[in-house]
């Protein structure tokens, strides 16, 4: 099996170099008939990233160190950190296990692209600039903070931005498939800083080894990456500019808003009222206009926008529950015990079986939480109705009173021996119907059924299926003795005898 590097390579000399598949084949040591199947996919199936090589010592700490440096620029020169200062600050803060030779080859060059001079760039058209920014908004009177996602095109000053909850790859890959879709396009290339979120890893000789979904992005939409030099914000200084931008003036004074969807839609008209605005020394040309510059060096969209979602395979508990970053989702009692595939996108998380999709709900960013649906446990409930009342998945189910009161007689018209058990377990019954039956009609019926004093889970279904077929109901008086009768007088088949006496005669 071929891996998604090769599947990446060969889409690109096809498809944007204009290599034959003939070519193609003899260049890559690949048979023709491999060569289609990767131009027909976009991944091979069943790819599994393999783990590369171990990384420098110094990765993980290069922002500490990029700190001190930053941080020294405006401390006293006979007060600034030596190398051996900082190699040993790294030894008693951060645990570091490396040599001084290692931490004096990382610091030298730094230092020196700290002081040095920049030239201004011309950029040509067709090319993006992405990274994420960090504000604060108010959703739903609680203040929190939000990242978001931003792609500038320099050479026409536009530029699309989209909140999201967490700068997750899910976010990332998102922002990228939003910003097309609204600038029309795929940019040529576009260039980042080293976020983990795109690189892997960067190896010795300097190249990076791309994360997955990443590389998975870019085989669907055949773009270019470029990237910025570690710690040097300037390589991209122009989406660095449009997410200090966007921040202030889209996003001052701080947003109140009831959720981060009502934040976006927000965000959208402004990137939208930003096209018509007109820049110093574009004689005139509004940034609409100079976006067509852009859109005609830019790539088609693909047909089918690329599922930015983390695919990773899971596993139901007892409990019918499956985790993912640390919050539990529940699935039907059905499968517990289970292999299953969860995905997860930016506001969704889609719990799969097979082909099957067995559970769909909001995706939470709370550590620790639990995020049920109480439909997946009422078959377990029936069968076991002793655990109704403490059962945590329908704790924050607000039924309403009317709910309440229909259970609190299905236990009273029940004998006393086991009215307990048979009137939970029937009103359980009644909460299944919300699987078949829109919520409306299950409420209208239930509301129907108190005011008729037809207080049984039969009696509920029957009104709910008479509402929805549009006919009258007509329920058992024998079952239900206690609803309003009336008498009917039974005609003697001697009357009708007298009426034909008198039409003989």
């Amino acid at each position: 099996m071929y891996g998604l590097e090769i599947y990446h390579r060969v889409r690109h000399a096809v498809q944007r170099g204009g290599m034959s598949e003939r070519a193609a084949a003899l260049a890559f040591g690949v048979d023709r008939g491999t060569i289609s199947k990767m131009l027909a996919f976009s991944e091979p199936p069943g790819y599994r990233l393999k783990a590369g090589r171990p990384r420098s010592r110094m990765d993980e700490h290069a922002d500490f160190v990029d700190q001190i440096l930053i941080k020294d620029q405006d401390a006293p020169k006979k007060q600034r950190h030596t190398i051996k200062r900082i190699f040993e600050r790294l030894q008693v803060e951060r645990k570091f296990a490396g040599g001084y030779t290692t931490v004096r080859d990382y610091v030298r060059p730094r230092r020196q692209h700290l002081k040095e001079a920049f030239v201004p760039l011309l950029h040509p058209a067709g090319h993006a600039q992405a990274d994420f920014g960090e504000a604060t908004v108010v959703f739903g009177g609680v203040e929190q903070k939000v990242r978001f996602f931003v792609m500038s095109l320099p050479q026409s000053d536009a530029v699309f931005l989209k909140a999201y909850h967490a700068e997750t790859a899910e976010a990332f890959c998102d922002g990228h498939v939003e910003a097309f879709a609204f600038f029309g396009g795929v940019p040529l290339s576009i260039l980042y800083d080293n976020t983990k979120l795109a690189v892997a890893q960067i190896l010795g000789d300097g190249t990076r080894k791309r994360s997955r979904m990443f590389e998975a992005l870019q085989s669907h939409y055949l773009f270019d990456d470029r990237f910025g030099r570690p710690a040097r914000g300037n390589d991209k200084g122009n989406v660095e500019g449009m997410v200090g931008f966007t921040r202030r003036t889209f996003m001052v004074p701080i947003p109140h808003v009831a959720d981060i969807d009502e934040l976006n839609a927000m965000l959208l008209e402004q990137c939208e009222a930003r096209l018509v605005a007109v820049l110093r020394g574009a004689e005139g040309a509004d940034i609409g206009a100079r976006i067509e510059d852009d859109q005609s060096a830019f790539m088609e969209l693909p047909i089918t926008a690329f599922d930015a979602c983390h695919k990773r395979p899971g596993r139901v508990s007892s409990l019918s529950l499956v985790r993912y970053k640390n919050t539990d989702y529940s699935v039907p009692v059905a499968y517990a015990h289970r292999d299953v595939v969860v995905r997860a996108y930016v506001d969704e998380v889609v719990i799969e079986t097979g082909a099957e999709e067995i559970a769909r709900h909001k995706r939470s960013y709370e550590s620790e939480d639990f995020v049920f649906n109480p439909l997946h446990y009422l078959d377990l409930l029936e069968r076991k109705v002793g655990a109704l009342d403490q059962a945590a998945p329908l704790q924050d189910w607000d039924l309403g009173e009317e709910f309440e009161r229909l259970r609190r007689l299905m236990e009273a018209r029940l004998s006393q021996k086991n009215r307990r058990a048979a009137g939970k377990r029937e009103f359980v019954q009644v909460l299944q119907l919300f699987k078949i039956f829109p919520e409306g009609v299950v409420r209208d019926a239930v509301h129907h059924a108190l005011e008729l004093g037809a207080i049984s889970a039969d009696a509920v279904k029957h009104l709910a299926l008479c509402r929805i077929e549009r006919r009258p109901p007509r329920l058992n008086l024998k079952d239900y003795p206690h609803l309003p009768t009336s008498t009917v007088a039974v005609t003697n088949p001697a009357d009708y005898m007298a009426l034909t006496a008198e039409v003989a005669s």
